[in-house]
């Protein structure tokens, strides 16, 4: 039986994780897991709207809507900023609608990984063994969270992003693009990792590196 999902978010990111729902709905034995309701988006640009009209999903109305949905409703929050994204999955509680978690076929996740609702796995990202992923996790494409990580709520792993074993991620971090995280750190709390780094010592809470090594 198939579940219903609203994407929450118009933007770039969203419309990616459109393509994620479709594809696992592509992907399944039996008929499509999820049945796509559509977007919400509380101030969608006029540009964004006929991008998501070209793929012929409605929009639906600003996030007030939520209210009108019904309870096994499931959410995707397409937002790629971490801090903004947990400022809207903590908004949108108040609806008590369930998160989906959304595997894209091509990534793997490894059957003893662990992780919370809401999480998004683009294609080719990799998840390996003894992983903990908190609360709407988003791996962007050809990201790798290897052996023994744990990771906190709201963390974002940008495009070919690289997080090494045996590494600790707290809530809110962004790992940008390209950069890798060496074995054994620690990254706190809504830190910031830039595009193409390399960390090869721990971040502090809050604290925003870059450059090879990353300063």
């Amino acid at each position: 039986m198939s579940l219903d999902v609203i994407v929450v978010g118009c933007g770039g990111h969203g419309r990616e994780v459109l393509g994620i729902a479709r594809a696992v709905n592509a992907g399944a034995h039996g008929g499509p897991v999820w049945r796509i309701r559509g977007f919400v988006d509380d101030r969608p640009s006029e540009v964004n709207l006929k991008r998501v009209q070209r793929l012929e999903v409605p929009y639906l109305g600003s996030t007030a809507r939520l209210a009108e949905q019904p309870a096994g409703t499931h959410l995707a929050l397409g937002i790629g900023d971490p801090t903004a994204r947990r400022a809207v999955d903590r908004r949108l509680a108040a609806y008590g609608l369930p998160a989906a978690a959304l595997v894209h076929p091509d990534a793997t996740v490894g059957p003893d990984a662990v992780h919370g609702e809401g999480l998004i796995a683009f294609p080719g990202a990799r998840v390996t063994t003894n992983v903990t992923l908190g609360r709407h996790v988003h791996l962007n494409q050809n990201s790798t969270v290897a052996h023994d990580c744990a990771v906190g709520d709201h963390v974002s792993v940008n495009p070919l992003g690289v997080v090494s074993g045996d590494c600790t991620l707290g809530d809110g971090v962004l790992i940008g693009a390209g950069a890798v995280v060496l074995q054994k750190l620690r990254i706190g709390a809504g830190a910031i990792v830039g595009a193409g780094a390399c960390v090869v010592r721990d971040v502090p809470v809050g604290a925003i590196v870059k450059g090879v090594p990353a300063r």
